[in-house]
């Protein structure tokens, strides 16, 4: 049932570009949601995020666009599967009761950074294909891809700032409770 032998390549492809279609929607939401929530806490996270969010919005739909040249059908199932469990996803405990956790920022810095890495996966795998697939731009994909190395730089540099954040004053913390009890 699973394995069908009269399944063509552009099946597998459809089901391939699907599946990144629902990523890239999880992508757009969490990322959107990030730069909302961050705005007031952390408005340079914010502002850092917000231009990002916007690149993954239109990299979702430049997906939405290869798909249309390769005649692939959208399977919306998977988009409203992606969405519920990215909104599910939000519902996970953090540590706090009330209020956003400080873990939240860097979990999701963590995985946008994963949807990116996903993203650049894609665009190599139809770079790969435009070499016999005139239906595909090459030197769009490239651009794409371009894109998505320069997201992944600034999501990183983002993370590893949170890291800071998150767990160096309670180092410091730590040190001056221990200095101040000598």
């Amino acid at each position: 049932m699973y394995d069908r032998p009269n399944r063509t390549d552009t099946d597998l492809l459809g089901i391939y570009l699907n599946d990144h279609l629902a990523g890239a929607t999880v992508g757009t939401d969490r990322s959107r949601s990030l730069a909302e929530s961050e705005s007031e806490r952390d408005p340079a996270l914010a502002d850092a995020v917000g231009p990002i969010s916007d690149e993954i919005a239109e990299d979702r739909a430049d997906l939405l666009r290869i798909m249309r040249s390769l005649d692939i059908p959208v399977r919306r199932y998977k988009i409203v599967a992606g969405r519920l469990a990215e909104r599910a996803g939000r519902l996970k405990p953090n540590g706090r009761i009330v209020r956003r956790s400080p873990l939240a920022p860097m979990l999701e810095l963590e995985l946008l950074r994963l949807g990116v890495e996903a993203k650049a996966a894609v665009w190599r795998t139809l770079r790969r294909l435009a070499d016999t697939d005139a239906r595909l731009d090459p030197v769009h994909l490239d651009g794409l891809l371009g894109r998505a190395d320069r997201q992944l730089d600034i999501l990183e540099q983002l993370r590893l700032r949170q890291v800071d954040e998150t767990f160096q004053p309670r180092a410091e913390a730590l040190t001056a409770a221990q200095g101040a009890s000598s």
